[in-house]
């Protein structure tokens, strides 16, 4: 006994020593592996580290999870960790922006995509980069572990950034309605208060509360490393040891949360009265801790509820014009949270009724039970889209971010055969366990006065499918979920393969991602192709495409792609119709047919015709209840004539356009234009050539017809100076939009010179002048930003756009024009033009590395006339470049006499805030 003993502890020594045949370097504690990651404990501090492998493509992310969110924060002090989280952006001991090496612009340099987010249970910062470029990850977050300086100016200054952030979050009445149902439904426990926190925290909260909250939870004991993507696993943890080893462990030790929720005994209402355009319900149940065997029929419930057209919200609330969309709030948290279906209704409908609808579907699932059939179709689209999720280091690492903020990481790894376990039975006990009226609380908002102008159709109430989670800089800027290319350093097009097959413009991407393909294209059949006076036409024949064809109806058509859990989408832009869509390897077959029996098929249905009205309208009062939709439609219609491509319908006419379209309208438009004229079809991933091509070939063949792009000349406009004031009540952030018309399309000569030059001024990092010095050293907005756009198929435009607390519009405005006098008359410096080739060349690499990011690449390329080739061009392009060049092309193109301004928010007709 004592000798098998022994061998089993000399054993555990070797394991512990050395796993898969690598040494594990002295210091580390073996734990566990599962799902491919392994998990060590640094013994010197208690720092979790897990660690990945992925060598599909030479990226790498580096993020740190600490165990701390707003649920560790207490009356008086909300707010404080997100506050945190954007002054871990600013001077450490080591780094520091007067000495030129600020964390964001060393990171910048690099090409590294960064950012940080706070929610409830946790906070995690992370780098996506080149894996050559892990050192640099590890040494500045472990310098910022616990040698952030915390002054009080740089407190004063993120201040008034973190409220405008909060300010931008209260402009949408949705986000606010569900800050009040989380609010109400809370009562002890700190779910209670949104992440962000509440203003006068936000406004009041002493630089020594934030000090002592860095010192209770920055510790290496209470965070976790996850590295995901192309490493040696001896060689990270080396890395880590070298740089985190220095830390001791907290001297004190991490406060816990304790306070439990007391129980619920009788259903709780909130209302919400502002401006606004449509009303909102929101329905809250009472559900369990994220470990919790619940979460899982929980999690298909979800996809029964509210995913796609077979499901059931989607039958009994939109297809019956009761609303313009929905969806449902429910992610696992530590501590026992809420299920929150949301329903935006359409014009006219009350409030009671959508509430009842949702009710009455628990209470029919409650007695009824689910079929079986929803039971698999769920799972199957859980599955593909887990498949979908796991193939990309970012995608990866925030997965297991929000497993860790759980309480468990494993979580991440044994998910989907949880998922996969859940019965119907199951499901239907956790109905009748947690959707009771007495554990309930109900949020309305009602719209008063609605206020706004003219807005397009890209906006929404519904900003974030997670509400209030919060991030350092705008998450909308950055493209990391999508799955991991070929070795980015090799040249690209030698893995690219391009053909017309049926008349279509084929390209395909072969990665060395596994079982995932993702494909995008489009053709000549956008807005500028409406017939006469109408400006909905093509915006509703695309929008009809997924409403049934001649062989299956809308919810035939969807259950085949919902049971493959694929995904097809179509949009209309400007010049073009665009179609996407991702699926299974093995599905493509059938995915790419059903694409061609919706573009080649559709039935035009009038009852679908009159139900896909009262959507768009409802969509089109959505925009005008979101001030940067109002203000870029504005824009355009200053910038531009009528009949322009780039010139937008002011949404009161779009309106009326809508009521005014029938369907012989678009049975003609369709004919006119839709056919494989000048469509593209682009796909990246698990390819196998011939299958492709012979779906394709299969799909497609026969179909004739469609129209060129016209080929439009650079016009002669000249932007004349105006200033424009739109009042939009009850909106505590006001959006800021500039414009010029530059007349430069993506291929002309001129094009890249002033394009790295506006990059320079606007580009989205704070190695750019308005971000550095308009947020992060003036402190005056969450974000503002200066691009080229509208340049692919006709000479477009240059933006700027910030968003700014109305009584700051003033000051912000008057930096920003500062600014940009400067930028144009002084140009742009040697030290700029070096390190921001650095960075352009780094970030296209970085975002070349998903499959996503590769076919929109693609279908950009094709758009333009340009070979495949081009897209290992790019990176030359940028070297090319002289300082003359884009000072010069600066200079030509930016006359800051002839400057459209557009504001929209709670201002009056001459800019000053409402009172």
């Amino acid at each position: 006994m004592l000798r098998n003993s022994f061998r089993l502890f000399v054993a555990s020594l070797l394991l512990s020593s050395f796993i898969y045949g690598q040494a594990i370097p002295s210091g580390y504690k073996f734990v566990k592996e599962l799902g491919g990651i392994s998990e060590y404990t640094l013994e010197s501090n208690g720092l979790t580290v897990l660690l990945m492998e992925d060598h599909s493509s030479p990226v790498i992310t580096f993020m740190v999870t600490y165990h701390v969110g707003s649920r560790n924060e207490a009356v008086g002090t909300t707010g404080s960790t997100h506050l945190l989280e954007h002054l871990m952006f600013k001077d450490t001991k080591k780094y520091q922006k007067k000495n030129h090496n600020k964390i964001d612009d060393l990171l910048s340099s690099v090409g590294a995509e960064s950012n940080a987010s706070t929610w409830y249970d946790r906070t995690n910062y992370f780098e996506t980069m080149a894996s050559d470029q892990l050192e640099l990850g590890v040494q500045i977050e472990s310098e910022r572990m616990r040698n952030l300086l915390l002054r009080e100016e740089d407190k004063n200054s993120e201040m008034t950034v973190v409220r405008n952030e909060y300010e931008r979050g209260e402009n949408s009445p949705f986000e606010a309605l569900d800050v009040l149902i989380k609010a109400v439904a809370f009562i002890a426990h700190p779910y209670h208060h949104p992440t962000i926190g509440w203003r006068s925290d936000i406004e009041n909260v002493p630089i020594q509360k934030l000090r002592d909250f860095y010192n209770t939870f920055y510790w290496p004991n209470n965070s976790t490393v996850t590295v995901i993507g192309d490493l040696d696993k001896t060689n990270a943890l080396n890395l880590i040891k070298k740089y985190y080893g220095e830390i001791t462990s907290s001297p004190n030790p991490i406060p816990q949360v304790y306070t439990t929720e007391p129980e619920q005994q009788g259903i709780r209402r909130v209302t919400l009265k502002r401006p606004g355009q449509l009303g909102v319900v929101g329905v809250g149940d009472k559900i369990p801790e994220g470990l919790s065997k619940d979460t899982y029929p929980l999690t298909v419930l979800t996809y029964i509820l509210s995913d796609g057209k077979t499901s059931r919200f989607y039958k009994s609330l939109v297809d019956k014009n009761l609303a313009v969309n929905f969806f449902i709030f429910y992610v696992p948290f530590r501590d026992p949270s809420m299920f929150t279906p949301y329903a935006f209704l359409s014009p006219g409908v009350k409030h009671e009724d959508v509430e009842k609808i949702i009710i009455d579907e628990y209470e029919k699932i409650k007695k009824e039970g689910i079929s079986q059939d929803e039971v698999t179709r769920a799972v199957n689209k859980i599955s593909a889209e887990t498949a979908f999720g796991r193939d990309g280091s970012f995608s990866v690492a925030s997965q297991i971010n929000e497993s860790i903020a759980m309480g468990d990481w494993s979580y991440y790894a044994t998910y989907l055969d949880n998922i996969k376990k859940v019965t119907a039975q199951d499901i239907q006990d956790v109905v009748k366990k947690y959707f009771n009226n007495d554990t309930r609380t109900v949020g309305y908002f009602y719209p008063q006065n609605p206020g706004g102008s003219e807005g397009t159709t890209s906006g929404s109430q519904m900003r974030s499918k997670n509400p209030g989670m919060c991030f350092y800089r705008d998450p909308e800027l950055y493209g990391l979920e999508s799955s991991p290319n070929t070795n980015v350093t090799a040249k690209i097009s030698d893995n690219i393969t391009r053909k017309k097959i049926d008349g279509i413009d084929v390209i395909e991407a072969k990665t060395t991602v596994k079982d995932v393909i993702t494909f995008t294209g489009s053709l000549a059949a956008g807005n500028a192709f409406n017939p006469g006076p109408n400006s909905m036409v093509a915006d509703l024949t695309a929008n009809m495409l997924d409403k049934g064809t001649t062989k299956n109806d809308k919810f035939a058509l969807a259950k085949k792609l919902e049971d493959l859990g694929a995904t097809v989408s179509f949009s209309v832009s400007a010049n073009t119709l665009n179609f996407s869509g991702k699926s299974l390897k093995k599905d493509l077959p059938e995915v790419i047919s059903l694409l061609a029996e919706q573009l080649r098929m559709p039935l035009f249905s009038i009852d679908e015709l009159d139900k896909l009205k009262t959507q768009r309208i409802g969509n089109f009062h959505e925009s005008m209840d979101d001030p940067s939709s109002v203000a870029d439609n504005t824009l355009s219609q200053l910038l531009y004539p009528k009949g322009h491509p780039n010139y937008q319908t002011p949404l009161q006419q779009s309106i009326d356009d809508i009521s005014k379209v029938t369907p012989e309208d678009i049975k003609a438009f369709y004919s006119r234009y839709y056919g494989p004229e000048s469509m593209v079809f682009a796909a990246s991933g698990d390819i196998d050539t011939k299958e492709l091509e012979k779906s394709i070939e299969s799909s497609f063949n026969g179909w004739k017809g469609g129209v060129d792009y016209p080929q439009y000349k650079n016009s002669d406009l000249k932007s004349a100076p105006v200033n424009k004031y739109i009042s939009m009540p009850g909106k505590t952030s006001t959006v800021l939009d500039l414009g010029l018309v530059v007349n430069l399309k993506r291929t002309d000569p001129d094009y890249y010179p002033l394009m790295f030059g506006v990059d320079v001024f606007g580009g989205g990092t704070f190695m750019a002048r308005l971000m550095s010095i308009v947020r992060d050293d003036e402190g005056l907005t969450y974000g503002i930003y200066s691009w080229l756009s509208n340049d692919i198929f006709c000479g477009g435009q240059w933006n700027v756009q910030g968003t700014f607390a109305p009584q700051l519009l003033a000051k912000g405005t008057e930096s920003t024009l500062r600014e940009l006098n400067r930028w144009v008359k002084d140009g742009v410096t040697e030290t700029e033009m070096k390190n921001t080739k650095s960075r352009l060349i780094g970030e296209y690499k970085v975002r070349l590395a998903t499959t996503g990011g590769l076919v929109n690449q693609l279908l950009s390329i094709a758009q333009r006339g340009l070979d495949v080739d081009y897209i290992d061009k790019y990176p030359d392009i940028i070297n090319a470049l002289t300082l003359s060049q884009v000072n010069d092309a600066v200079k030509k193109y930016i006359n800051p006499d002839k400057i459209v301004t557009v504001v929209a928010g709670s201002v009056d007709d001459k800019g000053n805030p409402l009172k």
